[in-house]
């Protein structure tokens, strides 16, 4: 449409109505949408670093299981250390004496990430969790 309105004519008389800067504004528009929710999907899940004990031991868990692994028991405690700003949790997975395993892990963007995706967690031995009494008589 012409700025009165009107629709304009092009060659040979015919009726042609102006759709192109309106396409082009909308394919920029669609465009633009489209790199927003990429920037966004990106930077906020792969940002965040947290350490939640419950779902850390649940997702482990899930985890051994989709691997055909079936520990007797799995116990989660925080070691002490940090990963980015996040406690680092770790799980003693129990596969059948006297096989336990350590394995330590956080969240990242909700997604449980251990040791043995990124070697980068720390995981060395620690004293948390359970300590024997010992008594000494002399």
């Amino acid at each position: 449409m012409s700025p009165d309105g009107s629709i304009a004519k092009g060659a040979g008389g015919r009726r042609r109505p102006r759709t192109r800067p309106l396409l082009a504004g909308m394919a920029l528009a669609v465009l633009l949408g489209a790199a927003l929710v990429l920037v966004l999907s990106s930077s906020g899940s792969a940002e965040a670093v947290t350490s939640n004990e419950p779902q850390i031991k649940r997702q482990l868990v899930e985890r051994l299981h989709e691997h055909a692994l079936y520990p007797h028991w799995v116990v989660c405690v925080h070691n002490g250390r940090e990963f980015e700003g996040a406690a680092v949790v770790r799980c003693n997975v129990n596969y059948g004496d006297p096989h336990i395993e350590a394995i330590c892990g956080v969240l990242r963007g909700g997604a449980l990430v251990t040791n043995h995706d990124e070697a980068a967690i720390p995981c060395g031995p620690d004293r948390r969790g359970w300590h024997p009494s010992v008594k000494t008589y002399g």
